[in-house]
């Protein structure tokens, strides 16, 4: 059976594209020196003389609301284009005029740009002989030919994102966007030819009428484009005529077809002139439908015409009948754009709440704003899968080579208006559970004999329910008391643990904090301690409290150090703190139990006193020289003594060269990189800190890395013990307290007041079939099973991959359940827990429906990460690339329709995955620039270990927002534009953030009135490239610039510092390297390039 799921597919580019020479060009088109080869070898296309078809199209589904859109001229050296840039010099690229933005009506087809009907084949096409070196490279991507169905298939109606189910699938429920409802072309949009309405139109065979008035052009991009029936549960297309969700009536007419049908060539089709080569990536709608400029970032919707073809081709091409082309430059806009996916996922998501009663949905995209109500399956804000519809055998698992992967979040903050998880009281008998496997009480647990037993819906053993517990079931089966009891209907809640679930059969005391300060020469030279101090004693006003307790439960105590440990007294009865020192950090001992750890509120007069003598009695020190196991083991032992968990916050500066246990070397040697030794450099130098980490974890101390280095401090071995138990790591290089406090401040402000657990065990749970094999985090593992953490934080995610030991059932699906044990920062024992329930597949077309590419982006980054530590980067990389194409080939070959081996073809929800992976494989940590230090590469690697999906996919696709174009009277961004230089206009000015950087980059044409309004200079010359903050001036641009800067802040759990860059400033080179889509100057590929070496290895694998 040749199921097809939803593609994009993408046309023929061009034959030659600028840019992409074997030496990079800069902004002046000088060419820049030192910049590596490219990373990818010539890619030669398809066979010479292969002759290639384009499936014939059927009708395309339109996004509701969206406007057609119209096909501009070829995008050669003498002809504008039409994109997003405003008056004034495109910044690398062609001028253009402000009309063509996106027009807010129907068009009919632009005479000229006449392309084939879908119901007409496409002639043969045959390839020009091997031309000259100089031409190849260009040449490469003008035999791969992407075809592909809009992203706007149809979906289920009741999904919490489109009407409701009750409601009449109505033409008038929709803009005029069907064939018969083309209105002519606006004035402004020249035409050059007569308009070719000949071309009959059919509708899909088998498949009434009436759903043709909802069928227009796609979206995205589509040659060879078939409808495909919907799966339920897919989710990405705006609401449609799909397969109702079981239990749920038809809604509308939806095409009955078994399997997949594109429609039968038509005779008669004209064949192309002698010597006319094929322009632009192709698409074939029907006649009448025009296309509208699109906005910037627009999916492959700005091409360049295809000529009139008249007869078939003979042979090679000749180019007699018109100039050689002057180096044409494939249109970015034909191949997939990541914005354009954005932002319609936005436009058909973001409206309506997303409930998650219904198995398998897949959710909105994590850069959507939306709702979420739990209706029985834990939110995507807890739990995000890679696949929603899982593969029922091991083989079939194999042989696409999708990851069955999960990221879980398990204390992820919530918005405010979503209810967060309700705490469950069983009292002294505790939680509800399996007697088998020990599953909790969920939503998924099927109650039998009038309610007097369950069956458990992971393993199928039957537990009887207590006494207490039982409850009479109505006449569906459920119990009486189902929307009463969260664990019933709820997705996630917490249950109060007893005392079972304690350490020692004890409840355990409420946590407590220990501040450590390095009080060596740099640390006080930069300022750190003097503004530490100061900011600790307003600081700790904020420690976690519970509800709405008054004040914290948390116990603090404080320790300084350098050669020697500092511990104090702060006990609420003195007058003064008192100091004691051990210099023996050989054998760490604590030299006081009463007074070191203290109620805040108790010993404040106290405390003050010791952060106003802390900078006063070091102010003089010249010791250099600082260790550090000794102070995780002074924090460690404290913790013991006192019996409780808690966190270490360590202020360090320096590699520790003191004579101590975990002493350092200064093993940094750039020379390794890219040789089989480079992954010495990721491991820790000494097996002490891994000992430590153990000891740690077993207590539940975590420990938080703030460093402060001027130099190599080896984060890959300090950091070792922060990365097992569950810590955080933050980095200061060159500190200096003017520069870089704000931004120190507001992270240490976030990271004491944020959500955590304490001495946490996870433990994920699985229906029979498939179990968790894998995980990745910052945690440790004593067993297969059991993910034990000191502490767990809301913004940290473990990433859990499955495999099948058994086969599933497309019936009763898939279920996990994640259960977290952890001590509250009241002290207070509790369990959280989060179910989700999955489809399950015979049909790889239906696995494809259901993915979601960002999580499969996190687990791939995660796994490649991790694999650095005994493997070589380019080892790491061809493992990527490969099982990436194993996957888009066996799409290929299982699920899309017969065509050219030519054609690249790329499953609906994974188009963007080529994209995302050639950001991964750019990153500093598998393919470093010279520039790049080894602290920052095991930095960066330590910080992806616990992202989220939405932090993965702003640091590897970062967002640039054209700030010139915001509307200063709303709320909304300006829509972000591709991350690519060639998206920069001299006349704008941009906003890039990733997550961890921010700039704004200046153009050297921007208007001056913006330049005042903003910076408050006069000119583009005088703006000081080494300002941290914005003025704060009272105007509206000024005021919306700024508001903008402080909402991107606040949605990322790090501050990001502001960088200042001008156009051809020293400073651009840093921000360049953040445009992902362009070629890199460490040697990775663009993004055209890429894709090109995609298609050629997807290639090889089907042949």
């Amino acid at each position: 059976m040749n199921q097809q799921g939803h593609m994009a597919s993408y046309g023929q580019p061009q034959p030659g594209y600028q840019g992409y020479h074997q030496q990079q060009l800069a902004y002046d088109n000088q060419h820049m020196t030192g910049v590596p080869p490219p990373q990818y070898g010539p890619y030669n296309g398809p066979v010479q003389g292969y002759q290639q078809t384009a499936v014939p199209q059927g009708p395309l589904r339109p996004v509701p609301g969206s406007a057609p859109t119209s096909i501009p001229p070829s995008t050669t050296a003498q002809q504008p284009v039409y994109n997003q840039y405003g008056q004034g010099d495109v910044h690398n690229g062609p001028a253009v005029p402000e009309q063509m933005q996106r027009v807010p009506q129907s068009q009919q087809y632009m005479p000229g740009n006449t392309l084939h009907s879908g119901s007409q084949p496409m002639p043969y096409q045959q390839y020009a002989p091997s031309l000259s070196h100089a031409q190849q490279l260009p040449n490469q991507m003008a035999h791969m030919q992407i075809t592909g169905v809009s992203s706007n298939s149809a979906s289920p109606v009741s999904q919490g994102y489109g009407p409701p189910a009750s409601r009449p699938p109505a033409a008038t429920s929709l803009p005029p966007v069907g064939p018969a409802a083309y209105s002519a072309a606006p004035q402004n949009i020249p035409s050059s030819t007569p308009q070719d309405n000949s071309h009959p139109q059919h509708p899909f065979p088998g498949q009434p009428s009436p759903v043709s008035t909802f069928l227009s052009p796609p979206t995205s991009i589509g040659l060879t484009g078939v409808i495909h029936p919907p799966s339920v549960g897919m989710q990405r297309p705006p609401t449609m005529h799909g397969q109702p969700l079981p239990g749920q009536p038809p809604s509308g007419p939806y095409p009955p077809q078994p399997n997949h049908r594109s429609l039968g060539p038509q005779p008669g089709m004209p064949g192309p002139i002698p010597g006319a080569p094929t322009q632009g990536f192709q698409m074939h709608p029907a006649p009448n439908q025009g296309f509208v400029p699109q906005q910037n970032g627009s999916f492959a919707q700005m091409r360049a015409p295809q000529p009139n073809y008249a007869a078939p081709s003979t042979g090679a091409p000749n180019y007699s009948s018109q100039p050689p082309p002057q180096q044409k430059r494939l249109d970015p806009d034909s191949i997939p754009s990541p914005i354009q996916v954005i932002e319609d996922d936005k436009s058909n998501r973001g409206s309506e709440p997303f409930s998650t009663g219904v198995r398998g949905q897949v959710p909105p995209l994590v850069t959507t704003d939306f709702v979420v109500k739990d209706q029985g399956n834990a939110s995507p804000r807890f739990v995000r899968c890679a696949t929603y519809n899982i593969p029922c055998t091991s083989d079939m698992a194999k042989q696409c080579q999708v990851p069955l992967t999960t990221v879980i979040k398990p204390l992820a903050t919530l918005p405010a208006d979503e209810a967060h998880p309700f705490i469950v009281d069983h009292g002294e008998t505790g939680p509800i559970r399996c007697n088998r496997c020990k599953a909790y009480m969920c939503p998924y647990m099927q109650f039998i004999e009038g309610g007097r037993r369950f069956q458990c819906a992971f393993c199928s053993c039957v537990t009887e329910v207590l006494p207490h517990y039982f409850q009479h079931l109505d006449h569906t089966g459920k119990r009486m008391d189902y929307y009463d009891r969260p664990e019933l209907s709820l997705g996630s809640y917490e249950f109060l643990a007893t005392v079972d679930y304690c350490k020692n059969n004890k409840f355990p005391n409420p946590p407590a904090f220990i501040f450590m300060i390095d009080v060596s020469y740099n640390a006080l030279k930069s300022g750190l301690v003097h503004l530490l101090c100061e900011e600790l004693k307003t600081l700790l006003d904020f420690l976690p409290r519970e509800g709405n307790a008054e004040e914290s439960a948390i116990r603090v105590g404080f320790v300084t150090y350098n050669k020697v440990l500092h511990f104090y007294n702060v006990k609420s009865s003195l007058a003064q703190p008192q100091m004691m020192v051990v210099s023996d950090v050989a054998d760490m001992f604590v030299p006081l139990l009463d007074g070191f750890l203290v109620n805040v509120n108790e010993s404040r007069a106290v405390i003050n006193s010791l952060l106003e003598q802390i900078p006063e009695m070091f102010g003089d020190t010249r010791e250099t020289e600082t260790v550090f196991g000794p102070v995780i083991q002074a924090g460690l032992e404290a913790l013991k003594a006192a019996e409780c968990a808690g966190k270490l916050f360590i202020f360090h500066s320096t590699l520790p060269l003191a004579e101590a246990p975990g002493k350092l070397k200064n093993r940094d040697d750039k020379k390794l990189i890219n040789t089989d030794k480079e992954k010495t450099l990721f491991q820790p130098q000494t097996s002490f800190y891994n000992n430590l980490a153990k000891e740690c974890v077993a207590q539940g101390c975590c420990v938080d890395l703030f460093l402060f280095p001027n130099q190599y401090v080896d984060v890959a071995t300090l950091g070792l013990v922060t990365y097992q138990t569950g810590g955080s790591i933050y980095k200061y290089t060159y500190f200096q307290a003017q520069a870089d406090g704000e931004r120190f401040l507001n992270d240490l402000h976030r990271d004491v007041r944020k959500v955590i657990g304490f001495d946490a065990v996870m433990r994920v749970r699985t229906s029979t079939g498939i179990r968790a094999t894998d995980f990745f985090g910052s945690f440790y593992m004593s067993n297969t099973t059991d993910v034990e953490l000191a502490a767990l934080d809301c913004d940290k995610t473990i990433t859990v991959e499955f495999k099948h030991d058994d086969k599933l059932n497309e019936d009763s699906g898939a279920q996990i359940q994640c259960a977290l044990l952890y001590t509250s920062c009241s002290g207070q024992r509790r369990l959280r827990i989060h179910n989700l329930s999955l489809n399950c597949c015979t049909q790889l077309a239906d696995l494809y429906r259901n993915c979601e590419t960002d999580t499969l982006i996190n687990f791939f980054v995660k796994m490649a990460y991790r694999a650095v530590l005994n493997n070589s980067t380019k080892t790491v990389r061809e493992s990527l690339i490969n099982q990436s194409a194993q996957i888009l080939a066996c799409y290929r070959k299982n699920c899309a329709s017969p065509s050219s081996a030519g054609q690249l073809i790329l499953p609906e929800c994974m188009k963007l995955l080529p994209v995302y992976l050639n950001c991964v494989l750019k990153s500093d940590i598998l393919q470093p620039g010279a520039d790049v230090s080894t602290d920052d590469r095991a930095y960066i690697r330590h910080l992806i270990a616990s992202m989220d999906v939405s932090e993965t996919n702003v640091f590897f696709y970062p967002r640039v927002l054209p700030v010139h174009k915001m509307d200063v009277d709303g709320d909304d961004f300006p829509v972000a534009v591709r991350c690519s230089e060639e998206r920069l206009s001299k006349g704008g000015i941009y906003l890039l953030e990733n997550g961890l950087n921010l700039f704004i980059w200046v153009g050297m044409s921007t208007q001056h009135d913006l330049i005042q309004s903003i910076f408050n200079v006069q000119s583009f010359g005088q703006i000081d490239s080494g300002m941290a903050t914005l003025p704060q001036l009272d105007n509206p641009y000024s005021k919306k610039l700024r508001s903008m800067v402080d909402v991107i802040r606040a949605q990322r759990p790090r501050f990001m510092k502001l960088l200042i860059v001008k156009q051809e400033d020293k400073m651009e080179v840093l921000f360049k390297h953040f445009l992902m889509e362009d070629k890199s100057s460490n040697g990775g590929a663009s993004y055209v390039d890429f894709l090109c070496h995609m298609h050629k290895e997807i290639r090889q694998l089907l042949s």
